[in-house]
């Protein structure tokens, strides 16, 4: 029970990348009014996470409605991953999740898809496919992730000056790394499920 909290812990923690969507945070409240900002990330963590438990909770009864199976959404969540792993280890101009608009944030592109993002709502789809007690762990290792985000985020600008760019470059690549073999792990655990079913 412990090392299923751990590992989803660790999982959301790598998908939603709190620490690489500093720089994001910090650009998009920049404009807006300080005493603002605090209220605006814990609104745009608890859309997130809302969100979030939502997809976990009902993600069997989406799937059934669009005839998906989990392996074709594991495969497809793993390919996503890889892909956002990609970009977090060689860095895109448009940064891992594209554009944003600047101004006051509002859903977009802080909740969705900065942490609510298509890797994020693609892994806790697979989670709803378990039993109930491993779906209660699920829930409270996103809680915990969530109270991370809150942590890191409403402290995002004192991060980021006091590691500097360079600290905040590397850890992003590093949890790059991670989640890429993460991610092939996943596709490699999908085919081998497909496999199976032949």
């Amino acid at each position: 029970m412990t090392q299923s909290f751990f590992q989803t812990f660790i999982l959301l923690i790598l998908v939603t990348d709190p620490f690489g969507n500093v720089p994001l945070f910090a650009t998009a409240l920049k404009e807006t009014p300080a005493h603002r900002r605090p209220r605006i990330v814990v609104r745009e963590c608890a859309i997130a996470f809302l969100l979030l438990l939502i997809f976990m909770f009902f993600g069997q009864h989406f799937l059934a409605a669009l005839h998906l199976s989990p392996v074709a959404l594991r495969i497809g969540g793993a390919v996503i991953l890889l892909i956002i792993a990609i970009r977090m280890i060689f860095p895109h101009p448009d940064g891992v999740l594209g554009r944003s608009e600047h101004g006051e944030p509002f859903i977009v592109p802080l909740a969705i898809p900065a942490l609510a993002g298509p890797s994020a709502l693609a892994t806790v789809l697979l989670f709803s496919a378990d039993t109930f007690s491993e779906t209660m762990v699920h829930v409270a290792a996103l809680a915990a992730v969530a109270v991370v985000w809150l942590a890191v985020f409403l402290s995002a600008e004192r991060l980021q000056k006091k590691l500097g760019p360079q600290v905040m470059t590397a850890f992003e690549r590093l949890m790059g790394l991670i989640l890429t073999a993460m991610s092939i792990e996943m596709l490699l655990g999908g085919i081998r499920e497909f496999v199976k079913t032949l």
